[in-house]
C-alpha cells in the first residue's frame, strides 16, 4: 500500500469511528434486582435517561448478555411508544411504574418491527432484556424492580 492510500484509509476509519454515537456503544452498567415468586433475579443494566439514549436504545446490538439489559428512565411518568426499528435481537420489554412495579411485559418483540408497543398508561421506566428471558426466570406483571431510579434500592 502506498503511504497516501494508507493515510486516506486511516482517515476514513477514524471518521467512521467518530460517526458511531457514544450511546450506540455499551455504557457503564448498574445492578438491578427483580423480586419474583421464584426468588430474586439479578441483572446488570445500562441506563438510558437522555433523549438520544432513549431514542437509540439497543438498536444495532448483535447480542445482549444473559443477565444484561437496558433501563429506560423517563424521569416523570409518561406513556411510551416503543418499537424495534433497527433492533437486531428479540427483546422482552418490562413496563414499570414509579414504585418499581412491573405493569406489563411485551414478550419476544420482533426484531426490526415498526409496530408500536405501549402499556396504554404512563410508566416511569422500561427495562429491555433478552427475548424469552422474563418467562425463563418467572418474571410476571406485579413483580417488583429494585433500582435507584425507583428510590427503593441500597446504594
Amino acid at each position: 500500500m502506498t503511504h497516501r492510500f494508507t493515510h486516506a484509509l486511516s482517515g476514513l476509519l477514524f471518521s467512521l469511528i467518530l460517526a458511531v454515537p457514544a450511546f450506540a456503544q455499551a455504557a457503564e452498567t448498574e445492578p438491578l434486582s427483580i423480586e419474583t415468586d421464584d426468588g430474586v433475579q439479578e441483572f446488570s443494566v445500562e441506563i438510558a435517561d437522555e433523549p438520544e439514549e432513549i431514542s437509540f436504545g439497543l438498536m444495532e446490538r448483535e447480542s445482549l448478555g444473559e443477565n444484561a439489559g437496558m433501563l429506560f428512565d423517563f424521569g416523570n411518568p409518561r406513556e411510551p411508544a416503543m418499537w424495534m426499528k433497527n433492533t437486531l435481537i428479540p427483546l422482552d420489554m418490562l413496563f414499570i411504574t414509579s414504585d418499581g412495579t412491573i405493569q406489563m411485559i411485551a414478550r419476544n418483540t420482533v426484531p426490526g418491527s415498526l409496530r408500536t408497543i405501549s402499556p396504554g398508561m404512563p410508566v416511569k421506566a422500561v427495562l429491555e432484556i433478552n427475548g424469552g428471558r422474563a418467562a425463563e426466570l418467572g418474571i410476571e406483571p406485579g413483580d417488583k424492580i429494585e433500582h435507584r431510579i425507583f428510590q427503593n434500592a441500597d446504594g
